[in-house]
């Protein structure tokens, strides 16, 4: 065990209270693209302005056929290494919360459960109604796409859209007011495979820090909080945490 793994583990020992914070990069060893690094999704193809999907029957049915075609990605994708031991750390009781950037529920497929993952910018593995919520399955709606090309809508008359935040759409309150109570609450934030770029959600890190918390980030590329930060790990996600939670 080499001195960052020993100094990681000193940290986790000593919390009473910890907070993990999620982006793509623990996600992609299980296979899922990133969006924002170089080659990611985003340098491929622009994404769709939220205020273009309501406006705009070509948008909606582009933002479906995309959603669809990452199907057998996202079908494939199982937790890795990195999200067993998150997990584990909710599991043992270190852990009290997940704030997660990403939107491919792999934390609730380890095994933490809904009430322990908070959201930031949805989820993809359902959709809902724009107006009355009520929930849609993905295979159900794929199905008719594909067949007719119908773009999801509801029966209340709203439009169907996967349960995400999208460009230009307003953040979730409530996931943003749990995240908030959560990070003033740790004395140790753990950021884990984010970039830090995306606002608001990377307030979150610098708000734990301002509060007096210790502050971990394990990441392979440099971050805007890095000066900050008690403990920096540019290196892989999975097999560090898993060194350091002690998951196979």
């Amino acid at each position: 065990m080499d001195q960052e793994v020993r100094e990681f583990v000193r940290l986790i020992d000593a919390a009473e209270r910890i907070v993990v914070f999620t982006g793509a990069g623990i996600s992609t060893e299980s296979g899922i693209p990133d969006f924002r690094s170089p080659g990611g999704i985003w340098t491929k193809q622009t994404p769709i302005d939220f205020s273009d999907f309501m406006r705009s029957d070509d948008a909606r049915r582009e933002t479906w056929r995309r959603r669809f075609a990452m199907e057998p990605i996202l079908r494939q994708a199982v937790p890795n290494r990195g999200h067993r031991a998150v997990a584990e750390l909710i599991r043992t009781g270190k852990a009290a919360a997940v704030i997660t950037q990403n939107i491919d529920g792999l934390h609730q497929d380890s095994g933490i459960p809904d009430e322990k993952v908070i959201e930031l910018h949805g989820n993809t593995t359902y959709a809902h109604c724009l107006e009355c919520f009520t929930r849609y399955e993905i295979e159900a709606l794929r199905v008719d796409f594909e067949n007719d090309r119908i773009v999801p809508h509801c029966a209340c008359g709203g439009w169907v859209k996967t349960a995400t935040v999208s460009f230009g759409q307003s953040m979730p309150i409530n996931e943003m007011r749990r995240a908030e109570r959560e990070t003033l609450l740790a004395d140790l934030f753990i950021v884990i495979g984010s970039s830090l770029v995306v606002y608001p959600a990377a307030g979150f890190p610098e708000l734990a820090k301002r509060n007096g918390s210790a502050l971990v980030i394990l990441n392979l590329q440099q971050t805007g909080l890095n000066e900050v930060a008690d403990l920096v790990l540019n290196r892989s996600i999975g097999d560090t945490l898993g060194a350091v939670v002690g998951v196979d």
